[in-house]
């Protein structure tokens, strides 16, 4: 073979590389049309993330007022410290750093929980603390230029030391600061059964922070911003920014002053009565709309995961952490549950004054329906009881609803039948929710939660007539009354009345809605009367507020689930009863002691009646009788002659001390127009710098009418005094007054005093 010339080996070898570089190619090619066509989108994905920074713009959720334009809850701005694991150095010295400069500037935040979070699986986000207000944040941000120096090591493939190098670590290297926001509740536990509360994530829970959270959320927003290559945010032109929208505001029904009032009440009867809680709802009888609702115990809305002291020691009994945890979160739930909405009871002989309007409006019988009560009666195979053992005697409609007669309403239940009977019971809403705007209705069960009309035996009967043997909720309950006293209207209840904007303007407005007439206005008079009666002579008798005019009933329950021992007592009213405004529910839960209505509810109706009454600027009207009773308003002496002031004041029954060495009067105490009792106690000042002179207010409770007036006078004090004046003053005892024993006041200061009777009000025994 004849050997190849240089020129043709040279030839070969352009071409062996050529061919080379085409091979190259087409993979480069096939390579690059791959990633284009098949991996393409992965590839551009990865590419936006390095090269964007996608950052959630969160809104500000909406505030919460209540009626009067009170801030009940709002949303204030916060930060958020957060490291970044990924960027710190495999080094537990800086770890260390770390570690020690957060936990010393933020507060509630332990050194091994940062410690522990810096080596989160190297994530780039891991949350140290949410919600963190503005001096918290700056000290912070004093700290993110503190400095470590360490050793870096540089190791082989095999774990050998290549070398060492000392390095400088910045704290900012590592720790962030993004925005949050703090939910403030300025109230704290003032209606926290309504209000609710935001989790950690923002989100409500409980009350209508849960059920209107998707309105006071808003929407979130995004930041959009351009990256370069060694990972630091471009300028503002590359950004783009989607606006949040910030949710809109809620307006309440809930009136402050009237919350606080009826909180006021049920703090006082919780603690007296020695129960397992006490409970109330003010409603409007006209609209649906709750004025005030109110569990007691409650919770600080600040803090809802704060434990009671009987609570932390029950779990502290316990010695395994699961079951501490769990423990935990049973009084999480128990405290943060709205028993007014969410839970039932029976509602005793509350319940008579819908079987009394159902007998009326169906005709059934009238008020002369008469019966004899000697005690008991019997139903089928079963002795019923009476609370009044020895029996009431002959009476009529309006006397067995004053006296609260078992006996009686058996009988009434009886004559309705079950067919009237259930009608009227599912015409009053009992069969389904009352649609009220708060979570966690409780929904009436047929066979569980009450008798269905096919399954209705004449026991049954018989004891749901007169409030046994079924259960109801609280809001049941109280819409049921406001119907009797708003002319038989089944009204829906509800918290919420509008929603408005960021600069206030109505964006929604709730309207009244009225399911159905349940009963005629002539039935709702005639029972109004009834249940008026009711607390002037009848077991109502301590609800009694002169000028006011109350309508109720007492009731008096058994937990016939529980067996015996365990009571709910409560006491439903409305005022006034000439023209109803408002609606009270007051309900003591496991009473110790006196278990009855008539004698632990009514009082505390009676103080939220005549405040809210007073604070909605309703007159009274007093009858004849009850106008001789009343106080007289403090006349104003300041300026007059000292002399003729004290006998003015002396021959109207007035006892007067007089300070100071003048012959005209500076000042006096009590002031100008404060009731006090006609035969007061009076200190007039005749010199502008004399020193106030003060005495001690006595413990009145368990005091007669006239002892507590007597003993007034005897330390300087004007005792003015809240009973039904159609009660016998021996049966009256004193057991709350408006300033609390021991407190020193100035001489003349007026104290108003409360008493009841514990005769005559059971309605259960």
């Amino acid at each position: 073979m004849a050997k190849r010339t240089t020129s043709q080996r040279l030839h070969a070898r352009v071409m062996l590389v050529a061919a080379a570089m085409v091979l190259a190619f087409c993979v480069v090619a096939v390579n690059l049309a791959r990633i284009m066509l098949v991996n393409g989108e992965e590839y551009k994905n990865k590419a936006e993330q390095n090269q964007l920074q996608d950052k959630e713009l969160k809104p500000t959720r909406g505030v919460i007022y209540d009626k009067n334009g009170t801030v009940l809850a709002q949303s204030a701005s916060a930060w958020k410290i957060y490291v970044n694991a990924s960027s710190i150095p495999d080094n537990e010295k800086v770890r260390d750093f770390i570690a020690d400069k957060l936990s010393s500037v933020l507060e509630d935040v332990d050194y091994e929980t940062v410690r522990e979070k810096t080596d989160e699986s190297k994530s780039s986000y891991v949350v140290i603390k949410n919600r963190v207000e503005y001096d918290e944040k700056e000290a912070v941000v004093s700290v993110l230029d503190d400095k470590v120096t360490y050793t870096a090591v540089k190791k082989d493939d095999e774990g050998n030391t290549v070398s060492t190098s000392d390095k400088t670590f910045k704290l900012r290297l590592a720790v962030g600061i993004d925005d949050d926001v703090i939910r403030y509740y300025p109230y704290g536990s003032l209606a926290s059964c309504v209000i609710g509360f935001t989790g950690s994530d923002g989100e409500g829970k409980g009350g209508i922070e849960a059920f209107y959270d998707d309105v006071l959320k808003g929407k979130p927003g995004r930041l959009i911003t351009a990256k370069n290559g060694r990972s630091e945010t471009m300028s503002n032109e590359y950004e783009t920014v989607y606006a949040a929208e910030n949710g809109a505001g809620l307006v309440l029904t809930i009136d402050t002053t009237i919350q606080r009032y009826l909180e006021e009440a049920l703090e006082e009867v919780y603690v007296s009565s020695q129960g397992a809680g006490a409970y109330g709802i003010v409603m409007d009888v006209n609209t649906g709309a709750i004025l005030g609702m109110a569990n007691v115990p409650s919770y600080d809305l600040n803090n809802p995961y704060a434990l009671t002291e009987d609570q932390k020691k029950e779990v502290e009994l316990l010695e395994d952490e699961n079951e501490q945890n769990e423990a935990k979160r049973g009084f999480y739930y128990k405290n943060w549950r709205n028993f007014l909405v969410s839970d039932t009871y029976e509602p005793g002989s509350v319940f008579k004054i819908v079987t009394t309007s159902a007998a009326l409006e169906s005709g059934t019988l009238d008020e002369s329906y008469s019966y004899s009560c000697y005690g008991s009666i019997a139903v089928a195979d079963q002795v019923i009881k009476c609370h009044n053992h020895s029996g009431h005697g002959y009476q009529q409609l309006r006397e067995g609803l004053m006296n609260s007669c078992n006996p009686f309403f058996i009988t009434v239940g009886q004559r309705l039948g079950q067919e009237t009977f259930f009608k009227y019971f599912e015409a009053f809403g009992f069969t389904e929710k009352t649609g009220i705007d708060l979570p966690g209705e409780a929904t009436p069960v047929a066979g569980s939660t009450y008798h269905p009309l096919d399954d209705m035996s004449i026991v049954d009967l018989s004891s749901s007539a007169f409030g046994q043997s079924f259960q109801l909720s609280a809001i049941q309950i109280t819409t049921a009354i406001s119907a009797i006293a708003n002319g038989g209207y089944l009204l829906t209840p509800y918290v919420v009345e509008k929603t408005v904007d960021s600069n206030g303007n109505v964006l929604t407005e709730k309207q009244p809605v009225i399911k159905r007439q349940v009963i005629s206005k002539e039935t709702s008079q005639t029972v109004t009367s009834m249940m008026e009666d009711v607390v002037t002579k009848g077991t109502g008798k301590n609800a009694y507020v002169a000028g006011y005019h109350l309508a109720g009933k007492t009731g008096t329950s058994e937990k016939l689930s529980l067996g015996k021992g365990h009571y709910v007592a409560s006491f439903g009213c409305f005022a006034p009863a000439y023209d109803p405004k408002i609606a009270v529910l007051i309900i003591v839960d496991e009473p110790v002691g006196y278990i009855n209505g008539g004698q632990i509810c009514t009082p505390i109706a009676a103080k939220v009646v005549e405040n809210s009454l007073t604070y909605m600027n309703v007159e009274p009207q007093y009858t004849p009788e009850e106008r001789a009773e009343l106080d007289t308003p403090m006349q104003n002496y300041a300026g007059t002659d000292l002399r003729s002031a004290v006998a003015d004041l002396e021959e109207s029954g007035y006892t007067v001390e007089t300070v100071g060495n003048g012959d005209r009067v500076t000042s006096q105490m009590p002031p100008y127009g404060v009731i006090i009792p006609k035969n007061g106690y009076v200190v007039l000042y005749t010199e502008t710098d004399a020193e106030k002179i003060t005495t001690e207010v006595p413990d009145f409770s368990g005091y007669s009418v006239y002892d507590v007036q007597a003993v007034a006078r005897s330390v300087g004090l004007n005792a003015t005094v809240s009973y039904n004046s159609s009660t016998n003053k021996n049966e009256l005892v004193s057991y709350s007054q408006s300033i609390a024993a021991g407190t020193q006041v100035s001489k003349g200061t007026a104290v108003k005093v409360y008493f009841k009777t514990n005769s005559g009000v059971a309605d259960f025994g």
